[in-house]
């Protein structure tokens, strides 16, 4: 049992200036000498899977059929390929809330398939970029605003308060399934496939103006003007543009007529403004379009759909890229593209079928949208910054979207929040640095199968898939499928010599014997339960270490960090401007502390639970400023979103024998001072 002893530590820490060092304040902008901030446009399809760029795999492929994608290729050659770039989960919503909070799919609110589920008041991409001085737009898809309105200002989760200043598209995930919104569409297999949707602008709804409109050409019209009017009004304040397309997932729907001449400002997609030809494209006859290139290939009709949806993407990044040219403004801006899941298997219509074997969607790997194999997980992703990309490189370290949180606050000179799970790419994408290591997990539950397609390999066709998740560690992947409780095995594959998961390394020596029991630990390590999301070992018991480098019990190690701060820090990317060791009781607890700096900022604390008797265990905190808590790699207790000084921050953690190290980082006051309570109370009975 823990003893419980009250400790009162006080202590002071006051420098002069000459001992502070130089770190990442908030007002640093990454590589940019001339101190303007960059701008950020991230791009998100849907649905695309990783075969189905050229430059990736239809390029070389000797499938019989192969479509294109000649501008983000060109993209790719003045930029960076991520090779090994993952999604959170292999379906939309979860992904989409990941990428947003910053946070793996062992923190998220969102996981499974809990379509229109509200985003949490947290933390998310508008807001860190707002507080760097960024503009904040999102256009496109959403689906994270919660059931219970019909309105923008009923709708508890809309995108404008979840930290962006303005919206336009598809707020309902299901009105994201069709890409004519204000247009009736008889192929469509079902009433709500056929019937006409909602495109919200700030607090209206818009739709009945968009008539001819499809939805890629939509929102990139949007985008171009706002960009364009954007540099108008507010040339001096960076952007930040979250562009999410629709397509090329559910309904196999094309354009009305082709991609218009030219690019850029005066050419390509143009922004008309006038209700019934609100977009240059809004002409014609819609779903009519077929690409000249496949057209009279022999394809199925919905190939041909399919590979011209993909190539009207391909168009319109190419448009932006050149608008961004246009405007002198491409130097100074980091655009992002990739998918959200692998390739979807449906068409939306009528007794017409689709299915991702067509292109192999999935490129060289077994696994579409639902599967955990690298086909659905995997994204397609490239980076482009002419400033500070260097062009034609590729990147195959592995990351997620939880890592663009991370990111994008490294551009824009701000820290990330605590709760981010991410590290920034900025060293991978710039190559002027070692990329840290990223945390690649995934969990999900999806009660299908793997799909039964000739590409795939026999032992995996028809699988359940059921609970599934995955883990990466010393650079080899944990994959388990269908399971019923912890002490079922992971698949262990070493995708650098075997990216087609072929063979099972598990068990066949000592070595993967010691891989699979630390991939069983560190999956334990790094979560937290989910009670909308239950999974099998949400009861396994955290394992301990029998020692713990660099720290032992009785010890708390503190770190300052100068800055000022909008919210508790990531301190990862900061330097100290001190450090020192504490040393108490090793069975001290709880532990009440009070410190100070010279100047504001943030302090963090390390500390260790030792724990005798395994159980539950209760850990609290309250902090006078903010604070955030992570026992091992897991965040179990956020006061940093709107917490109010002094209230307790409670969880319940099963922990194992052993030491188990805690990270607290708290805010200081505007002159300095912190102060804060933690502690840990075992629920077991006694023996």
């Amino acid at each position: 049992m823990l003893k419980f002893v009250f400790l009162l530590l006080s202590l002071l820490a006051l420098f002069t200036s000459g001992v502070s060092q130089a770190l990442l304040a908030d007002t640093d902008v990454v590589g940019n000498d001339a101190g303007e901030k960059p701008n950020i446009i991230f791009i998100l399809t849907d649905d695309l899977g990783w075969g189905d760029l050229g430059v990736f795999h239809q390029n070389n492929s000797k499938h019989d059929r192969k479509h294109k994608t000649p501008l983000l290729d060109k993209m790719a050659a003045e930029g960076m390929q991520l090779r090994a770039h993952y999604c959170p989960a292999p379906v939309c919503a979860p992904s989409r809330s990941s990428l947003l909070t910053g946070v793996h799919q062992g923190h998220a609110v969102i996981r499974n398939n809990q379509f229109d589920k509200v985003l949490e008041d947290n933390h998310t991409l508008g807001t860190v970029m707002r507080s760097a001085g960024y503009a904040t737009v999102m256009i496109g898809k959403y689906g994270l605003q919660g059931l219970d309105a019909q309105t923008a200002e009923d709708w508890p989760g809309y995108p404008t308060k979840r930290g962006f200043d303005e919206f336009y598209g598809s707020v309902r995930h299901g009105d994201g399934h069709l890409h004519y919104p204000a247009e009736q569409w008889s192929l469509g297999n079902s009433k709500a496939h056929r019937s006409t949707k909602e495109v919200w602008w700030n607090d209206k709804e818009v739709s009945a103006g968009l008539q001819k409109c499809y939805s890629t050409d939509l929102f990139t019209a949007k985008s171009k003007q706002w960009i364009i009017d954007h540099r108008e009004s507010n040339p001096k304040q960076p952007f930040f543009l979250c562009l999410n397309y629709d397509t090329p997932h559910a309904a196999l729907q094309v354009p009305t007529i082709a991609y218009p001449a030219g690019q850029g400002i005066d050419g390509g997609l143009q922004w008309v403004g006038k209700p019934g030809q609100m977009i240059n494209t809004a002409t014609g006859q819609i779903d009519s379009f077929r690409h000249p290139d496949y057209a009279t290939q022999g394809w199925s009709d919905t190939e041909v759909r399919f590979a011209t949806m993909v190539r009207r993407i391909d168009n319109a990044v190419g448009d932006l890229l050149q608008t961004l040219k246009d405007l002198g403004i491409a130097e100074n801006t980091l655009v992002v593209f990739t998918s959200d899941n692998g390739p979807h298997n449906v068409s939306y219509m009528s007794k017409r079928k689709y299915q991702p074997t067509s292109f192999q969607s999935y490129g060289p790997y077994d696994g579409v949208k639902r599967d955990i194999w690298e086909g659905g997980i995997r994204m397609p992703t490239l980076a482009w910054w002419p400033s500070k990309i260097p062009a034609g490189k590729i990147n195959n370290q592995p990351s997620q979207f939880h890592d663009w949180m991370a990111t994008m606050a490294d551009v824009g000179g701000v820290t990330a929040p605590a709760r981010c799970d991410g590290v920034t790419l900025v060293p991978g994408l710039t190559e002027a640095g070692d990329q840290p290591d990223s945390t690649i997990y995934v969990e999900y539950q999806h009660d299908s199968k793997t799909k039964n397609y000739p590409d795939f390999l026999r032992s995996r066709r028809l699988r359940k898939r059921g609970q599934m998740q995955v883990i990466h560690v010393d650079g080899y992947k944990g994959i388990r499928t269908d399971i019923k409780s912890h002490s079922d095995p992971f698949a262990i594959y070493d995708l650098n010599t075997d990216p087609g998961e072929e063979k099972n390394l598990a068990g066949t020596d000592d070595k993967f014997k010691k891989l699979q029991a630390q991939m069983k630990d560190r999956v334990l390590r790094l979560r937290i339960v989910n009670q909308s999301a239950k999974r099998p070992y949400d009861n396994a018991t955290i394992p301990g270490y029998e020692k713990l480098e660099g720290i032992a019990p009785g010890e708390i190690k503190q770190r300052n960090f100068h800055g000022d701060f909008s919210h508790v820090p990531n301190v990862a990317t900061l330097d100290p401007v001190f450090e020192t060791v504490t040393r108490t009781h090793p069975k001290a607890n709880p532990i009440a502390l009070a410190t100070a700096t010279e100047k504001p900022g943030a302090i963090e604390f390390e500390l260790v639970i030792p724990v005798e008797t395994p159980g539950d265990h209760e850990i609290y905190f309250m902090c006078l400023t903010k604070g955030f808590v992570r026992v091992h790699e897991a965040g179990v207790l956020d006061a940093d979103f709107g917490y109010e000084a002094n209230s307790v921050k409670r969880a319940v953690l099963k922990l194992g024998k052993g030491l188990h190290p805690v990270r607290i980082t708290v805010l200081t006051d505007n002159s300095g001072d912190c102060s804060f309570e933690f502690g840990c109370k075992s629920k077991s009975k006694p023996e």
